[in-house]
């Protein structure tokens, strides 16, 4: 009976066959087809060389309304031309350069674009001193035309004019001499770092409000400076600003908030800069598993006390 059954169940007639046969070969071409389509279809092809002309003819032309604008503004019979508002968007790419001394009177255009600014702008200044432009006291930069905002405020620290004399026109048209600009250099200002305010920093070269704020935060969180080189541990205090004002800086008062070890918690010993978790724990767990500490040195025997940080940290402890 079954092998009747399988015989009915399994032999197809002549066309049954011819149509499995069909949808088999449909099947494999349908699966070898997307193998095929690269021998059959032009793969695109980009001229990525045009492209880039594309784009370099784009920049030339921009280059050129930029220029188009500029011969409009410019006057050279008037000096006034000279001093426009600068562009807002070119900060954003300005590279700061290196920063020293200079008289804008003086200085030449490679001078310039060393103190970071652009080519085109330090051709300009050379242009209105050569036809007889004068800069008489620092704040005069800012008039510069192409000489962004940040770029003054960077650079006026330190401008240096030598003493001028500048002309006065009166109501006759006669010229006058004035009295000469005396330029006064920025007299050297000491500061107690431990009892100084925001504005007494803010007077040191390189230091702005965050900067002093960040100071003053920090000589907080300490309980003062102890020495002076703590100042440099400031966050986001560079180096090299550091190193103009350290000479200015002077600890009148040395001494600092002390943090009792045998009464504090782990909160607010890890409260202390120099101190933090891993140190205000261990500090605790052995104070718990040895008593009171006879002496500060006593901290050197827990393990992870090593004799730099035990002697950084030692002037803000006490024992009672």
């Amino acid at each position: 009976m079954f092998k009747h059954f399988a015989n009915d169940y399994f032999n197809f007639t002549r066309k049954e066959r011819a149509g499995i046969i069909s949808i088999m070969a449909l099947i494999i071409i349908f699966m070898i087809l997307p193998f095929l389509f690269p021998f059959f279809i032009k793969q695109s092809t980009y001229d990525f060389a045009q492209v880039e002309n594309d784009i370099a003819v784009l920049n030339s032309k921009k280059l050129q309304d930029a220029d188009k604008k500029y011969n409009r503004n410019f006057d050279e019979n008037n000096y006034q031309n000279y001093y426009q508002p600068s562009d807002k968007n070119y900060y954003k790419t300005q590279n700061k350069g290196e920063l020293f001394y200079f008289d804008p009177n003086t200085l030449s255009a490679d001078g310039w674009v060393r103190l970071g600014i652009r080519e085109k702008t330090a051709a300009t200044i050379q242009k209105y001193i050569a036809k007889g432009g004068k800069f008489y006291k620092p704040e005069d930069i800012s008039k510069i035309w192409g000489l962004h905002q940040n770029d003054i405020n960077r650079l006026l620290p330190y401008v240096r004019i030598a003493p001028t004399t500048a002309p006065v026109y009166t109501d006759n048209k006669k010229i006058q001499p004035q009295v000469a600009y005396e330029n006064h250099t920025k007299k050297i200002i000491s500061v107690d770092i431990n009892d100084a305010d925001t504005s007494a920093l803010i007077a040191l070269p390189g230091i702005g409000s965050k900067l002093a704020n960040r100071i003053i935060s920090f000589r907080d969180k300490l309980g003062g400076f102890y020495k002076i080189e703590q100042v440099a541990e400031t966050y986001a205090l560079p180096d090299s600003t550091y190193q103009k004002i350290k000479s200015s800086l002077q600890i009148s008062n040395p001494e600092v908030k002390k943090i009792n070890i045998n009464m504090a918690t782990v909160d607010e010993l890890k409260l202390h800069p120099y101190i933090r978790y891993h140190l205000a724990n261990a500090i605790v767990q052995y104070r718990g598993q040895h008593g009171d500490f006879a002496s500060l040195s006593d901290l050197k025997k827990i393990m992870i006390f090593s004799d730099d940080i035990y002697n950084k940290v030692e002037p803000y402890l006490s024992l009672k």
